[in-house]
């Protein structure tokens, strides 16, 4: 198993971040290495969609968990590795303080966290820097 995480603040209230993370068409807005993202229903527990990574083949994911301007999780499968993506906000003085969070398990997550891993890895600071800003102006 191989895990990362990076955490940011922004001025931005739990609710104004949780728009930007329900609307996941728009996420490539605020993540550089992100080209499409489509869903086949709403953003709660269940729901399936597609995310096309920049470079990278197109990836089906499934949305776990689901709480409503606290947490997401986000679930998809690779071969013989499950790619697990956590997203969680909390209040922070007037803002918000939120962490992302990647895992690679199973068998092959070594490799996975070779080829595609350090990628992630390096972009999650960045994306999150952008969201923050992005959800702090009020932007959509």
């Amino acid at each position: 198993m191989w895990t990362f995480s990076h955490t940011e603040t922004t001025t931005a209230t739990p609710a104004r971040l949780w728009e930007h993370y329900a609307d996941p068409p728009s996420w490539p807005r605020w993540d550089p290495d992100t080209a499409e993202v489509t869903v086949d229903g709403p953003f709660s527990a269940g729901t399936t969609g597609t995310l096309k990574p920049i470079g990278g083949p197109r990836v089906h994911f499934e949305l776990t968990e689901v709480t409503p301007q606290r947490s997401f999780t986000d679930v998809a499968r690779l071969p013989l590795t499950r790619l697990t993506f956590a997203h969680d906000v909390e209040p922070h003085g007037r803002g918000a303080r939120f962490t992302h969070t990647v895992t690679f398990d199973g068998p092959l997550a070594w490799l996975f966290r070779r080829v595609i891993g350090r990628g992630i890895a390096a972009g999650m600071p960045e994306a999150m820097s952008r969201l923050a800003a992005l959800a702090a102006a009020g932007e959509r």
